[in-house]
This record gives structure tokens, C-alpha cells and sequence, in this order.
């Protein structure tokens, strides 16, 4: 599988002939290149349900297609467990690796001047979720033992990564809050906020310069090619996020190829660095980045659950963002089955008085949530299938409880 690869699997379930077709997507991974992927089987399909549409044409899934009744009844049997102890608690294992993990970073961003190192510096508190560089951690040690066997330690390049995953994720948020104009983040006034939009995305586009610095140290061409994909991809996803589809499928597949270069793309393309520099074989490479793919995908699907969900007090920002800003994520689209008037609100981007209201009305009244929940359990349960294939150590066992973690988190 080349670098700049990705592979879509598509199943058919009970009721159809099984089969199987990989389709892999090359560099230029376009919304068009989605939409001609599952266009021959939609056409006689096209009344199929969102989930059932999503569990036989997905991206990203290898499991058989159920009916949307049995997959509704059994969401609360499927999910993984978020049950842990120290041993194998990512957070623990991963805890030493990353203990100056922001001081670090603090020192990679050590500008000249005053007000642009206070910018940059300014979301490295200490107060995120880590779930970025934890992953990237314990699946170079995972590989590194499955690779050396007897050998586990963690190479200073392979931490790099993990700094320049967290940074350049940190970037986004700078940007995010600017093209949102939002008010909070992590509890605090955003940065945007602080200093204005201008000054803001300076300080994202510093933090992004000097994780450019930090890759292109390491003086590996093939990593320096993956980090430059996730940019476009990051860019790309911003992009698509701006648009909305007529067609209700359509729309799935818009969202889902979203979700994958705006927060999946970083992470699987993370762990596939550590691969290739820990000297991984091209299927352990295949390995990290699918892990970092469905572990990526499950994470934002939970976070848009958590913006229907969860409080302002717990999230630290506001809540019903995603609708008050005209986007329909998983939740509203799955709610589409029963509430079909939300087709023209999502259209209309929730711009007339009142849409934002009744979309969350539709949304509590329908299984929407527990659906979303759902296709985040499939891609938890491919992520703990895929560490299954590392050699057993402390963090492969981490690796299999972390999807657990990101299906249950709570903010």
C-alpha cells in the first residue's frame, strides 16, 4: 500500500449475495472518488435506511450488514468497555513517555517575540484530552516490540511524532475557532477571543510552521509525504465541511469522507510514520494507520454524540455548535429517517428561526443518537481487531482498551 493510499471496504450483508470489494482511493481523495464508489449499489438501493446505507457501503468497516431494528436493539451489548486498570490504562502506560510532552512543545515554539509565543502557547495548558499522542505512543512501542521482538523502547524520532501530532492538531483548533468565531474552548475564552481573529491565525500558522520544522528534522522523504497529505487533507475536510448534499446518501458519504480528513487523516497518518520509522514492513504499516483511522473516526463521531449530549460545563465550550453553525452531522442525518422535514433544514443550513429548535427536538425523538453511538462501537471494535494483530506487550493490550476509552468518554 503506497503512503498516500486508502482503503475503502465495502459489505453486503444476509439479505444480498455476500461479497466483498476493496477500492483503493489514491492521493487526490475527492467527495467524487467517494460518490463513484458506492453509486452502482445505491441505485437499487436507494430507500435503504442511513445505517443500513452506512453498514453496507461503508468506509472503513469489514462486518456484515444487519437491519436497522437489530442493530438499534443490540447498540448497548456491542460497545467495548471502557473498564481498565492501571496496567493496561493508555493514560498509565503512556504516562512517561509524555510527561514533558508540553514542555517540549512549549520549547519547539519558543518565538522571539513575547505576543506571538504567548499565541502559541496559549492551548498548551495541560488541559486536553492527549488521545492524539497517547496513540501515537504506545503503537510505536506496540510495533517496535512486534518488529524486535525482545525490544520495546521508544525512539526519539517516533516521540517527535507525537509532539508534531498534538501540534499540529492544536493548529486546527486555532483555525477552527477562528472560521466559527468561537467564544470558549477547553473552559477559557478562545484565542480568537483573547486577541482577535487576525492575531489568532498567526499563532495557528506558527504552530503548523513549527511542526513543519520539527518533520522535516527528522529527514525521512516518506514521512515528510505523509504529514504534507494530512495538511490537505485537513484543508480538504474544512472545505467540506462548508457544503451540504441534496441526496440523502450522498450526504453520508460527504460526511463520513469528511470526518476521515478533518480528525482521522492526522492520527492514521501519525501512526504510520512511527511504523515507518521504527523500520515496520509495509503490512505493519497498514496496521498503524488503519488503527488511527477507526480510532479517529469513532473519536469524532462520539464528539459530534457529545455536542447533542454533554453540558457546556463539561465539554468546555458550548454545546449544539455543529447546528447553530448550519452543519448537519450523524445524529441529525440519522434522525432524517424519521423526520423527514429536516432534509430542507439541513439544505437551508438551519438559517430560519426556529430549525436549530426543532432539529434538536427531532434528534431526542429519534434513535439518532444511539445509531451514532453504534457506528462509533463498529470502528472500535476494527481498532481493537487490527492491535490484535501486534505481538502482546503492555501497550498492545493499551491499544485494545483505548477504543473502550473514546467510545465512553463523556467530554
Amino acid at each position: 500500500m503506497a503512503a498516500s493510499s486508502v482503503v475503502f471496504t465495502c459489505s453486503f450483508g444476509p439479505n444480498l449475495r455476500h461479497f466483498r470489494t476493496s477500492i483503493i482511493l489514491k492521493k487526490h481523495f475527492s467527495l467524487q472518488s467517494c460518490r463513484s464508489i458506492y453509486q452502482g449499489k445505491l441505485n437499487t438501493h436507494r430507500k435503504a435506511s442511513n445505517l443500513e446505507f452506512i453498514t453496507k457501503f461503508k468506509p472503513h468497516l469489514t462486518y456484515n450488514a444487519q437491519t436497522i431494528r437489530w442493530t438499534t436493539r443490540q447498540t448497548e451489548n456491542y460497545e467495548p468497555s471502557a473498564a481498565t486498570d492501571d496496567v493496561t490504562d493508555p493514560f498509565h502506560v503512556a504516562k512517561d513517555d509524555l510527561a514533558t510532552l508540553i514542555p517540549d512543545i512549549r520549547k519547539e515554539l519558543n518565538a522571539r517575540q513575547p505576543e506571538l509565543k504567548s499565541l502559541a502557547e496559549y492551548y498548551f495548558d495541560g488541559h486536553g484530552k492527549f488521545i492524539r499522542p497517547i496513540t501515537v505512543v504506545l503503537m510505536a512501542r506496540a510495533l517496535n516490540t512486534t518488529i524486535n521482538q525482545c525490544k520495546k523502547h521508544l525512539l526519539p524520532v517516533q516521540r517527535q511524532i507525537a509532539l508534531i501530532c498534538e501540534m499540529i492538531h492544536t493548529a486546527t483548533l486555532v483555525h477552527d475557532d477562528v472560521i466559527d468565531i468561537s467564544n470558549t474552548r477547553r473552559g477559557k475564552a478562545s484565542i480568537n477571543t483573547v486577541w482577535g481573529q487576525r492575531k489568532a491565525i498567526l499563532g495557528g500558522d506558527y504552530i503548523l510552521s513549527s511542526a513543519a520544522q520539527m518533520v522535516a528534522r527528522i529527514r525521512n522523504d516518506d514521512v515528510t509525504a505523509l504529514f504534507g497529505e494530512v495538511l490537505i487533507d485537513l484543508v480538504q475536510g474544512e472545505l467540506m465541511q462548508l457544503g451540504a448534499k441534496e441526496r440523502e446518501n450522498d450526504r453520508f458519504t460527504h460526511y463520513l469522507c469528511k470526518n476521515f480528513k478533518k480528525t482521522a487523516s492526522l492520527i492514521a497518518h501519525s501512526c504510520k510514520a512511527t511504523a515507518i520509522l521504527g523500520g515496520a514492513d509495509a503490512d505493519l504499516q497498514q496496521v498503524a494507520f488503519d488503527y488511527g483511522k477507526n480510532i479517529g473516526v469513532a473519536f469524532q463521531l462520539i464528539d459530534d454524540v457529545l455536542d447533542f449530549e454533554s453540558t457546556s460545563a463539561v465539554l468546555g465550550k458550548p454545546t449544539a455548535v455543529d447546528l447553530k453553525l448550519g452543519l448537519a452531522t450523524a445524529p441529525v442525518l440519522f434522525a432524517c429517517e424519521k423526520f423527514p422535514e429536516l432534509n430542507a433544514m439541513i439544505m437551508r443550513r438551519f438559517s430560519k428561526p426556529g430549525d436549530v429548535e426543532r432539529a434538536l427536538e427531532a434528534v431526542s425523538q429519534s434513535n439518532g443518537i444511539q445509531q451514532t453511538r453504534f457506528l462509533a462501537g463498529t470502528h472500535c471494535k476494527e481498532a481493537i481487531k487490527l492491535a490484535n494483530n501486534l505481538s502482546s506487550c503492555i501497550e498492545q493490550r493499551a491499544l485494545c482498551v483505548l477504543p473502550g476509552i473514546v467510545l465512553n468518554r463523556i467530554k
